[in-house]
Formats: structure tokens, sequence, C-alpha cells
């Protein structure tokens, strides 16, 4: 059947089911966001991946390709990690929106300073980039949204059968579209409180020219972070609301694509 044999009979035969439902499963929670953070163990993935795929193996037909290890065989699961990475993508370019705004509050605030350890990416972000980003894992979290995205992974076998995986240049201009929803969420997340940090800024440059006695740098920079921490905080039903927008965008994102 997959062109090696081990003399395991049927239990191999499953084994080998198994192994192949994993791929596109694991190559999913790789590219997802929270699924794939770096701070997530390996073993914890392949260990959820496997889960995952003994439903599917139960719940659909599933069957691995003959000779798995040919080059017919390996381009289908070429196929397999495509749909996978594509399906965790979307979620990943969605998800880059609070984090590009929490860049632009912090550079305007003078926060730019103050990075620390990204847990989802390992590199480095600002302190604000981190808030964003623990509020937008709790809101995620609370509607269930990771849910419907592993439904998502095992519907996928029914619009994307195996050796039916690739998805054209409609589908990926189409992945590639959700940038401009990326741009366009965080400008509207970091919109209300660069307004009110220009505000200050304007003001604060009108009385350093009003009273060159005045050390702009000195006045110009609390009076920043102050209006800055004000405005975020005046802001935050605002914030929450467009957080719990974009995970419901994020998830019906993902599902269009299986269904173009």
């Amino acid at each position: 059947m997959i062109g090696i044999d081990f003399g395991f009979g049927d239990i191999e035969a499953e084994l080998w089911r198994l192994v192949f439902a994993m791929t596109r499963i694991g190559a999913a929670l790789l590219a997802a966001p929270f699924f794939g953070a770096a701070s997530v163990p390996m073993q914890a993935r392949v260990g959820l991946a496997g889960v995952i795929a003994v439903m599917v193996c139960a719940w659909t037909p599933l069957q691995a390709p003959p000779d798995l290890f040919s080059l017919g065989g390996m381009l289908i699961i070429a196929g397999e990690v495509l749909i996978g990475l594509s399906l965790g993508f979307i979620l990943q370019i969605i998800f880059a929106a609070p984090v590009i705004a929490a860049e632009v509050i912090s550079g305007t605030m003078g926060f730019s300073m103050a990075v620390a350890s990204d847990p989802s990416t390992g590199g480095r972000s600002t302190a604000l980039g981190q808030y964003f980003a623990v509020v937008l894992a709790l809101i995620f979290l609370t509607l269930g949204a990771h849910l419907e995205f592993l439904s998502l992974v095992i519907k996928s076998y029914e619009a994307f059968p195996p050796g039916e995986t690739w998805l054209g240049a409609e589908r990926f201009e189409y992945i590639a579209s959700f940038a401009t929803l990326m741009f366009v969420t965080a400008l509207a997340i970091a919109l209300p409180v660069t307004l009110i940090l220009m505000i200050v800024q304007i003001v604060t440059g009108v009385l350093s020219r009003s009273a060159p006695s005045l050390n702009l740098f000195a006045l110009g920079l609390p009076a920043g972070v102050l209006a800055g921490l004000a405005a975020l905080i005046i802001a935050f039903p605002l914030l929450s609301g467009q957080l719990i927008e974009l995970s419901e965008t994020a998830v019906e994102s993902s599902a269009s694509l299986l269904a173009r």
C-alpha cells in the first residue's frame, strides 16, 4: 500500500493512515497563532495533532495514498501541508494587526525602548504589544474560536480531499488579500490613541514656543506617556469590541477559504 511493509498487517495500515492525517493537522497547528507559539512544547503539538487525527480517522473515510513514499505520494503530502499552512496562515496574518497597532502606539508614546520577549513568536515586541496579545488571546479563547478553528481543519477534508489539495492562483490571491485587512484593522485600533497623542504633542509644541524656557523633552515625554495611558483606558471598550470582531473575522476568513 505505501511501498514499505513491516509485516504488521492492518495495524500498520492504520498507523500510516494516522500519520497521514496528522500531516495536515500538524501543519495547521504549526502555522496558527497560540497553537504554534514558540512557548508551546513540540510534544504538546504532536500529541494534540495525534488526538485530532484519531477523530478524523474515525469520522471520515480517509485513506493514506498508495506508494506513500513515491513521487506521487510525496506530492500528495506536500498538498496536505499546503492546506494546513494556509488555514493557519490566515489566522496569523489577521492576528498580526494588534501587534502592528501596538508598535505604532508605542512609538508615539515613547515606549519603543520597552521591549520584551514575545512567547508566541520567540522574537521581541513592545510591552504594549504583549498587552494587546494577552487581551486578544483571552478573547479568542473565551469565544471558543480555537474550537471552531479545529473544526474547520477537520471539515477541510471534505472541501479538499487528499490528492485534490492544490489551491490555485485565485485562492493564493485570496490569502494574500488579508494583508489589506491586517493593515486596516491595525489602523482602526491605533487611530483613537494616536489621535489623542497627536493633540497632546501639538499642545506641547505650542507651549514650548510660547514659553521657550520650558524644556520640550522634559515636558513632552511625560505628557505623552500619561496621555497615552489615559487614552488606552478610555478606549478599552472600543478596543475589546474590535478584538472580538477580529477574532470572529479570523475564523470566518479561514472558513471562507474552504467555501470558495
